[in-house]
């Protein structure tokens, strides 16, 4: 069984969002299966279509795809999100996804400031 994954930015013309698919999918154990890639509604539509998500799995916004995908069955929810946000845009979508139960993944840093 495959590892159901969602990202967080990483839309067209993201350097880290193709490179983060790609390394999920090498050893065919993760699944992208939902995704909100850009703050840029049309851009995150265009992203997920491309990488091959059916549309109403693609969210204009992090937010919604998080209270969306809390929603859905065990069977078809997520296991984990993969952030690919700019780096200072790491910590509100990393603690709303801890929130609501999702597993997180990203890279450095959580956050630029202690505050």
């Amino acid at each position: 069984m495959k590892l159901r994954m969602a990202m967080i930015g990483g839309g067209i013309g993201s350097f880290i969002g193709p490179v983060h698919i790609m390394v999920a999918r090498m050893d065919n154990m993760i699944e992208l299966v939902a995704g909100a890639f850009s703050c840029n509604p049309d851009n995150s539509a265009r992203s997920g279509l491309e990488y091959g998500l059916t549309e109403e799995r693609i969210y204009s916004s992090w937010r919604e795809m998080i209270e969306k995908e809390r929603m859905l069955p065990e069977s078809l929810r997520l296991d984990f999100v993969c952030i690919a946000t700019p780096n200072h845009l790491h910590y509100k979508p990393t603690l709303e996804s801890i929130k609501v139960g999702f597993h997180v993944v990203f890279d450095k840093p959580l956050c630029l400031s202690v505050k």
